[in-house]
């Protein structure tokens, strides 16, 4: 709709935790010598954890506090959609073979050493709908 007034509509946590968990891919967002990075990343939720796999180096688990992971389904010729963003702390999957296993469930998006899986364990869970009034 060309022209229609847009609106958000903030949606519950525990619908947000549903789109969440019906989505595959999303962005990680870090802090990385001061700077804000973006990275793709496919997950998947997991007893109430994000499990992560993306183009981002294993030491941001080390040195970030929180991490942000957002994930979004927009319609842009229609202006609908949804929007989600959960945060929390980080840690790398270390166990080998919890790692193996994610690593052949969730596609990467590169290979070699900042091919990395992780675990979030998100504190705050939130999102929006997306409308024309």
């Amino acid at each position: 709709m060309r022209g229609a007034e847009r609106r958000l509509a903030e949606i519950s946590g525990a619908e947000a935790l549903w789109l969440l968990a019906g989505s595959r891919s999303g962005r990680l967002v870090y802090t990385r010598r001061g700077a804000t990075v973006l990275r793709p990343a496919a997950h998947l939720l997991e007893y109430g954890r994000l499990i992560v796999r993306a183009p981002a180096p294993e030491e941001i688990a080390e040195t970030d506090a929180e991490v942000t992971y957002q994930v979004d389904e927009v319609n842009a010729a229609s202006g609908r959609g949804w929007t989600v963003t959960a945060a929390g702390p980080v840690e790398a999957v270390a166990d080998p073979y919890e790692h193996g296993h994610y690593r052949r469930v969730l596609r990467g998006w590169a290979h070699g050493r900042h091919d990395s899986v992780l675990r979030i364990m998100p504190h705050t869970v939130h999102g929006f709908r997306l409308a024309n009034r």
